[in-house]
């Protein structure tokens, strides 16, 4: 079997997970929807971060290292979704899950003793927030209180590889060092959260405020929208996920929502949803493609599932931060194709 193919088991465990968690989503905001388990409602947030994007996140790492052992970390954390998709088993998932980041940090020790670059560093910075956000909730950490840790890994991971892309345009010291500013306010903000939590999503908020002024600023993506076909659909679904992040930025930098409620989720979906999803479509056609080795031609209708993000996006953050819309949160999931068993 070809190494391609071998890897199709590891991202169809990722996609399963998405969608089991996609399935708890919708269960949690009102769809009328089956469940395994009374209580599997509690698994949507790590199924989404840790079994769909960490498990697409650490096998793109294993692939760009090359080493047989990196694998490790794709195959530990698929191994941890398919438990977790499977519902009531004990803590298992979550050990094979945490020792999968652990592993992702050790990639990216290996990668920046081989070159200490700032685009390294910071994504080897995400992977460390992902383990301790693992570590955190095997030691039965609340979700809410250690979901700024796995925020941290998405958007300083996302970040990094911005950055990287940024050395075309040669960025000056000043526009580096703006850099190193927003994601330490992130990172800071995330550290203080454990002891002061208003005090620290305040932080971080100013930190994914300042790191999507950065990314609108300074990203590539900013000359690539004057492109045409791929070119100018990965430019244009970027900008709009920086767009959301800097929504999520000013939602905790005002209301500091950290406790569940509609401000906190309105923040954690504009992050995970809107900013997230937004880079896994823009980033889809190629990173796909080179995991797989299956081509995957443009076409102009892949514009309409990004449509539909925002779309359905804004009608939950408006239903969140306005009480006589609060059903709104409800119809945004409406929108699919499977509205008609919504309890809407």
């Amino acid at each position: 079997m070809s190494l391609h193919r071998r890897r199709v088991p590891l991202l169809a465990a990722g996609v399963l997970s998405m969608a089991a968690g996609a399935w708890l989503g919708l269960a949690r905001i009102g769809w009328a929807l089956p469940l395994p388990w009374p209580d599997q409602l509690i698994a949507h947030g790590p199924l989404m971060v840790c079994g769909f994007l960490g498990t697409l996140i650490s096998l793109e790492r294993a692939v760009g290292l090359g080493a047989r052992w990196a694998y490790a970390a794709p195959v530990l954390a698929a191994a941890g979704a398919v438990l977790l998709d499977a519902g009531r088993i004990g803590p298992a998932g979550a050990w094979l899950i945490t020792v999968a980041s652990g592993v992702v940090v050790a990639i990216f020790v290996v990668i920046c003793r081989r070159d200490s670059t700032l685009f390294a560093l910071t994504m080897g910075a995400g992977a460390l927030a992902w383990c301790v956000g693992n570590v955190l909730w095997l030691a039965g950490f609340a979700i809410y209180r250690i979901v700024l840790w796995w925020i941290a890994f998405l958007v300083l991971t996302i970040a990094g590889e911005r950055l990287e892309l940024n050395r075309v345009l040669r960025p000056t010291p000043l526009v580096r060092a703006t850099f190193v500013a927003a994601v330490a306010l992130v990172c800071a903000g995330t550290i203080a959260s454990m002891r002061v939590e208003s005090v620290g999503v305040r932080i971080a908020g100013a930190g994914l405020l300042a790191t999507a002024a950065w990314l609108a600023r300074n990203d590539v993506a900013r000359r690539t929208v004057h492109q045409r076909g791929l070119t100018r659909f990965m430019a244009i679904t970027l900008l709009g996920g920086y767009a959301w992040l800097a929504i999520a930025g000013i939602v905790a930098v005002i209301a500091a929502p950290a406790t569940p409620g509609v401000l906190y989720d309105a923040m954690l979906h504009a992050v995970f949803l809107g900013f997230v999803l937004s880079m896994v479509f823009a980033h889809a056609p190629v990173i796909f493609p080179a995991i797989l080795g299956v081509p995957l031609r443009y076409r102009s209708t892949f514009y309409v599932h990004v449509a539909l993000l925002h779309a359905s996006l804004s009608l939950r953050l408006t239903g969140d931060l306005v009480d006589d819309l609060a059903r709104w949160r409800v119809w945004a999931a409406c929108s699919t194709p499977h509205a008609s068993r919504c309890s809407c």
